[in-house]
């Protein structure tokens, strides 16, 4: 049975993915801030050498995209510094990696689908720190596969889908129809991820929801979904000014790796009701 260290278990993802590994047959070893500090390479080496995994699943990161404008030193620390460590590791050691990238790394200019091979481009320092641990991995691993995902969401953690659910009473809601990505359910990422490791073909992938949406459509199906009533209005992202500047199109070609992101919120929505009816 093959061993699989994956960092930032206890994250959203992590909480998705390492149940889902175990159904594939995998013995999954999950690590967190507690038990593998990623910052520190020596701390790290002991712990993975302990455990001798046969692939490192690399989930843990600084993911606060607003608040990495303001502290872009911490966010560096830990998606590149952090990351480099791990890469070198996996180099020393021949173990492969899977890294969990993003949409970010690209600037949002383009009007088609990004596909894996086009040039990222970040444009706010969180798609900066992301775009600099991809480089890490490229630098210095030759058994690796770069997973860019995109507007992430799932039972474990918070997101748009329940921010969306929580502001439903409000007498009017605004949400910006100038933004275009791919919702996607970790769930389904998840899933993905495990059909990426039976094929084993090394390289850069996109797994997100197909289709496409802007904030404001997937605002609308979620709410569509939970048969709220919501005075629900399209605004611009001036309206809404953030630190962070965000693409305006970071729809990514994901090779039919998920199904489409309308699916998946169905499910989603479906999951969470009988979570809180049980």
């Amino acid at each position: 049975m093959a061993k699989i260290l994956v960092t930032g278990a206890d994250g959203m993802l992590g909480q998705d993915l390492c149940p889902i590994l175990e159904k594939y047959n995998y013995n999954v070893i999950k690590t967190d801030i507690k038990t593998l500090d990623i910052t520190d390479f020596d701390t790290a080496q002991t712990v993975i050498n302990a455990h001798s995994p046969d692939m490192i699943i690399h989930c843990a990161a600084y993911t606060n995209v607003d608040k990495a404008e303001e502290d872009f030193e911490t966010a560096k620390l830990i998606n590149a510094s952090g990351t480099e460590n791990i890469a070198k590791i996996c180099a020393l050691k021949n173990i492969p990696i899977l890294y969990i990238s993003t949409d970010y790394v690209f600037d949002g200019k383009k009007q088609t689908p990004y596909k894996p091979d086009d040039n990222p481009n970040p444009i706010n320092n969180y798609g900066l720190t992301k775009f600099y641990g991809e480089k890490a991995i490229l630098k210095y691993c030759s058994k690796y596969f770069i997973v860019r995902t995109s507007w992430l969401y799932g039972i474990y953690g918070k997101n748009f889908v329940e921010t969306m659910i929580s502001l439903a009473a409000k007498p009017e809601l605004k949400v910006v129809n100038d933004q275009t990505g791919c919702p996607t359910w970790t769930v389904e990422l998840s899933n993905g991820i495990a059909k990426l490791l039976q094929n084993q073909n090394y390289g850069i992938y996109h797994i997100c929801g197909s289709g496409k949406a802007t904030w404001y459509e997937f605002a609308k199906e979620i709410f569509n979904l939970c048969n709220l009533k919501v005075n629900l209005i399209p605004c611009s992202s001036i309206e809404f000014p953030s630190p962070a500047k965000r693409p305006e199109y970071s729809v990514m070609d994901n090779s039919g790796l998920c199904e489409n992101w309308k699916s998946s919120l169905k499910k989603y929505i479906e999951i969470r009701e009988r979570i809180k009816n049980s």
